[in-house]
Formats: C-alpha cells, structure tokens, sequence
C-alpha cells in the first residue's frame, strides 16, 4: 500500500466562484518574460501525472526525475490524496495540484524543468494546471497535452519538428507540435519561466521515440502501477 491519503491544505477552495478568484489572482503571477532552461542543457526534467481511482475519491501522482541529456531515470516518487475539487472544467488543476506538489517535495533531485501532461497558458483563464504549479513552486513548468482543448489549429508539417500555431482566435496560446513523422502532434504550452521556443524545443528532445515525452511516459507509467497496488 501506498501512504495514507492526505488532508487538504486549509482553506483550500470548495466552490467554482472561489477557485476562479484563486486563478485570477495567481495567474498575474506567471513569468512569461524569461526564456527558460536552454535546450539541450544539462538539467533534471521531472514529468508528473496523477490517476484517479474513482470509488474511493482518491487521487494518486507520480514524479519521475530523468537526466534531461540521457533521458535515464534518476529518481521516481509516488503520493497519494484526497480528490481536491468537483469536476469542473477549466479547475482541473484544483482536484490535484495539492498532491502533485507533496510528490514533488519527496524528490531529492532539483528539478530544471517541469513537464506536465496537461495546459499552461493553453487554459481559457490563461492558467492552466502548469502555470499553476510553476506559480506555486517557483519551477520553470512546461504544457504537453493530448489533445488541443478547445483551440484551434492547422495540422503542422509532416516531419519531426514541424510547428502550427494553437489559437484562441487570433492569439497564439500554444503550438502543435509533430514529434514524430507521420503520427499525431502534441500541443505544448508555456507553463511558468519558459518561453514557448524553449519550451517546444524541450518537448522534441525529450520525445526522441515516441508521440509523448519521455517524462510523460514514464510519469504515466508509474502512476498506473501505484494507482494498482493502491487498489490492492
């Protein structure tokens, strides 16, 4: 068995009115204005992911440190809590981030960058789950999600590396990104202290097989073995 699931943090929000006054005034505490790690650095990119297990209003995260050149494993680490929040889209963040960040705080390696499955700027507010833990933990914090959300875009070119702005109208909150030739893009957002350059030029690196970064795999991969033997 994992830990015993952990208390919320006190006055953390219960309703949608105030977990958006907390998205409205964190979000002006996003740095935009800084570059970020440059890539090809050597650093530690940490990939974070959660599962939830539905039944027992349980939500699991997992971080996984890796050499950010090598792409090894360094350090991996799991933790357990209290689902945070109703299912409200554009809050996700709220039903997690309290356990995302007490995994973090059990790694022992400083984290250059971190990766999430999931939006930063690419958020209807404008701050999604990576700018939300970048904000908190002061961390240069990056967005690779999935699916585009509710933006729009057109397919980038077909080769490795290829970009295509990802727009809410006319502003660009992100870019699709081809990974890998002929398959799916992902779409990558600036999270917290990292530019959008840098921030998909770290996504190719750490994508040098796969649709998905290294560290959203592994993070994934993690989290459904200890999401499993929590169940057990």
């Amino acid at each position: 068995m994992i830990d015993a699931p952990r208390p919320l943090p006190p006055g953390w929000p219960t309703t949608e009115a105030e977990a958006t006054a907390v998205q409205d005034e964190l979000r002006g505490r996003v740095i935009l204005d800084e570059p970020g790690p440059q890539p090809g650095a050597p650093l530690i990119a940490v990939g974070v992911d959660v599962a939830y297990d539905d039944e027992r209003d349980v939500v699991v995260a997992a971080a996984v440190a890796l050499d950010g050149t090598t792409l090894e494993v360094v350090e991996e680490a799991t933790a357990v809590g209290r689902v945070a929040f109703p299912y409200v889209p554009g809050l996700l963040a709220f039903r997690e981030i309290p356990t995302v960040l007490a995994v973090l705080d059990r790694l022992t390696a400083t984290p250059g960058l971190v990766v999430c499955d999931g939006y930063g700027l690419a958020h209807p507010r404008r701050f999604g789950l990576a700018s939300h833990l970048g904000v908190l933990t002061g961390l240069p914090t990056i967005g690779v999600a999935k699916n585009p959300f509710t933006f729009t875009y057109d397919a980038p070119g077909p080769a490795r590396g290829d970009t295509s702005p990802l727009l809410d109208g006319a502003e660009e909150v992100g870019r699709a990104l081809r990974t890998q030739k002929g398959v799916k893009p992902v779409f990558v957002s600036v999270g917290h202290r990292v530019n959008l350059d840098h921030a998909c030029a770290w996504s190719l690196a750490l994508s040098p097989r796969y649709r998905l970064p290294e560290t959203t795999r592994a993070a994934d991969s993690l989290c459904r073995r200890a999401l499993a033997e929590e169940a057990s």
